[in-house]
């Protein structure tokens, strides 16, 4: 008996499954229909009432438009802004033009710009901008996919200014720097090995690491102790945006400091010249998101405090112990990233029509991916207050019981796998990790970010992922080829998480 209820109140998931992998819907329909059939199965079967059905669902609609779809919007549309001014040209230029060695080449435009386009903006952005720079450079479009997928795994608990990481925390009632900082820490290694597999991809194996293991690990460094010193003292939203920058300025250092390699060397075709003043512009953006957000951070005491003030909180749940949804007006990223954008494309001379333009044509862009967002919060929600997110954790655990840890990952690769989100991987299954946490009298925080953990994973493998990248160097159709180059790094590292993970909640 108890595994039918455990698969009634898993069905909702079972169909996202059934209809993105076998049925190949889009995922907004697929998710349209997993509201649909939770709303059927929690009124049902689990007998709660119409009015607080409706009213879970009004608190997920509320949850996602408010700061989740509003931060989707913003870092889209910043990014779109970049395109149409023509500054995101000059940011490519920049970057593949540092150095000659293919395997600085692929690490700087992969691994250090794919990082930052991962915090800034995410959604399948830090996935097809790289793997189109890569493969108009001349490397091969399959390869240059692999290595996007290999490197765009570890940032997206951290993607879009944090959403992931940040609604996962609020979801489960845990501070965003303690889940920010633990889930940095699981990732740590994973991070570090990230920049070597790359390099040995590029070369075909680990004689490729010769005369670059000082690069690689300065790489590898500059962008994981950022990221931790930025998770535990300000919080997710710019951790690898941080850790992004760092590392790349790390990586330009050491690789100015390199002698060539013959055999690595390629020919980089300069267009024109880039001056102090055009890079200032091309840049201003995102130099502007970094500072607002940084000075509106919890680093800045008085100016959170203040702007903290202009904020509303609420109950819209009617049933029985109800959360509350809070909105901060001001200081929400979304706000700051549209200020952003707006600022910075006056300072590249973008016209009001473009703005409009760019605005319009993003929302359209994104429409499906924010339908998707309010129905996958909504479906969450249901599931958390009918008890069916209950139900599924007591069922996994007195099957795994102690194991859970080593098993905890495979939920967030699972998630993120299926929706091709982090963010949904977290909200579909942030609360049976909290539940289980809670059964196993666990470390809350190590088993909510093991979700996070399996989310790297589920991201490089994720159908989406590889629909992504392929689409951008036009080979689309291989995505069998591709999966299989990627899919050995998946494994490997989806085995090394579930080891880290049982023998961390052990230490903890």
């Amino acid at each position: 008996m108890n595994f039918i209820i455990f698969l009634l109140a898993l069905l909702p998931i079972i169909w996202l499954v059934i209809a993105l992998v076998v049925l190949k819907w889009p995922t907004f329909k697929a998710a349209i229909g997993s509201l649909i059939l939770c709303a059927l199965l929690a009124i049902t079967y689990w007998k709660m009432p119409f009015l607080d059905m409706f009213s879970a669902i009004g608190e997920g609609f509320a949850m996602a438009l408010w700061p989740i779809i509003l931060v989707i919007l913003a870092a889209v549309f910043t990014y779109n802004l970049t395109l149409k001014t023509g500054a995101m040209e000059i940011i490519k230029q920049m970057i593949a033009s540092v150095s000659s060695d293919k395997r600085i080449i692929v690490l700087l435009i992969a691994w250090c710009f794919g990082g930052f386009m991962e915090g800034m903006a995410g959604f399948g952005t830090a996935i097809a901008i790289p793997a189109s720079m890569l493969a108009g450079l001349g490397f091969s479009p399959l390869f240059s996919c692999l290595v996007c997928l290999i490197a765009n795994g570890v940032p997206t608990p951290f993607g879009s200014i944090g959403i992931p990481t940040v609604t996962l925390a609020n979801l489960v009632g845990l501070e965003n720097s303690s889940l920010a900082f633990m889930t940095s820490l699981q990732l740590a290694p994973f991070v570090i090995a990230a920049p070597f597999l790359i390099v040995m991809a590029t070369g075909k194996g680990p004689k490729a690491l010769k005369g670059m293991i000082p690069v690689t690990l300065a790489s590898s460094l500059g962008f994981i102790l950022p990221q931790l010193a930025v998770s535990y003292f300000v919080g997710a939203e710019l951790a690898v945006v941080v850790g992004s920058v760092c590392s790349l300025l790390l990586t330009i250092l050491m690789a100015s400091q390199k002698k060539s390699d013959p055999q690595y060397e390629m020919k980089i075709e300069k267009n024109s010249v880039i001056t102090v003043s055009s890079a200032l512009k091309a840049w201003s953006p995102f130099i502007l998101i970094f500072c607002f957000l940084l000075m509106t951070s919890k680093l800045v005491a008085p100016v959170n405090e203040a702007l903290s003030a202009f904020s509303t909180t609420m109950t819209i749940y009617t049933g029985n112990d109800p959360g509350t949804v809070s909105f901060s007006w001001i200081n929400t990223p979304g706000v700051w990233i549209f200020l952003s954008a707006l600022i910075g494309g006056c300072i590249q001379k973008a016209k009001l029509k473009d703005f409009a333009t760019v605005f319009a044509d993003t929302f359209v862009q994104m429409k499906e991916t924010m339908i998707t967002m309010l129905c996958v919060l909504a479906t969450a929600k249901i599931m958390g207050y009918a008890g069916m997110i209950s139900d599924i954790s007591a069922f996994v655990i007195s099957i795994t019981g102690s194991f859970y840890p080593f098993f905890a990952p495979w939920f967030g690769a699972l998630g993120t796998f299926v929706t091709g989100s982090g963010t949904n991987s977290g909200v579909l299954f942030g609360p049976v990790q909290m539940e289980a946490a809670q059964a196993l009298q666990a470390n809350s925080l190590w088993i909510v970010a093991l979700n996070s953990l399996g989310v790297a994973v589920g991201k490089m493998l994720s159908p989406q992922s590889l629909a992504i990248a392929l689409s951008s160097v036009d080979s689309k159709g291989q995505d069998s080829k591709l999966l299989s180059m990627v899919l050995p790094y998946g494994i490997g590292m989806i085995l090394l998480m579930s080891i880290l993970a049982y023998i961390g909640n052990m230490i903890l």
